[in-house]
């Protein structure tokens, strides 16, 4: 299996309108001016199983149990599993807290591939990567289409990525869009567009 080049992961995500282009204001409470939305592209599943392919081709070695998250990486986490032909769970935020769904499990020792969409500042990864760890498990990597992080993500084991592109985030007291009256769009919280 090969790689899809980094320009071709570029340009399908700017072919199906992944990267967008505003003010955003991201979970962290952070400000940035561009907005990665992989889903326009996993939407495709076609472009989801090429991606996913070449996303699994990074991590050599046989895993158990593919986990993502409940929102971002189910469908990249599905496809990856399908490519791997092992099992697909899913982490959702419950009370706040990261944890699985009712009837997912993971056994001790069960060799685990966290997948995820994006990868910002890693803090969601962490807590997944922390979760998977408290089951018993043993996470063999973290890939992502996209890390958008602008430095070295600190997460104890390796991390891939298709394609990196480093989007500098502001707090809202440094963002220029704020200082020029930008209209701030909270993509998380209700959709991507929505006004704050």
């Amino acid at each position: 299996m090969s790689r899809i080049p980094k320009l071709d992961v570029v340009g399908i995500l700017q072919e199906h309108g992944a990267i967008l282009e505003g003010h955003y204001r991201l979970p962290s409470g952070l400000h940035t001016s561009k907005f990665v939305q992989p889903e326009r592209v996993l939407q495709f599943p076609n472009l989801a199983q090429k991606l996913a392919k070449s996303l699994s081709a990074q991590f050599p070695g046989e895993a158990d149990v593919v986990v993502s998250s409940g929102m971002g990486g189910l469908v990249l986490g599905q496809q990856v599993a399908h490519a791997r032909k092992c099992r697909s769970i899913f982490f959702e935020r419950l009370g706040g807290v990261m944890g699985l769904r009712p009837h997912f499990r993971l056994q001790r020792n069960e060799r685990v591939l966290v997948i995820e969409d994006v990868l910002m500042a890693g803090r969601s990864t962490g807590e997944l990567i922390h979760t998977a760890a408290e089951h018993g498990a043993k996470v063999m990597g973290v890939g992502a289409v996209v890390d958008r992080s602008t430095g070295a993500l600190s997460l104890g084991v390796p991390v891939r990525a298709l394609v990196t592109l480093p989007i500098p985030v502001f707090p809202p007291d440094q963002c220029d869009a704020c200082r020029r009256r930008v209209a701030l769009s909270t993509p998380y919280e209700n959709g991507i567009g929505r006004r704050a």
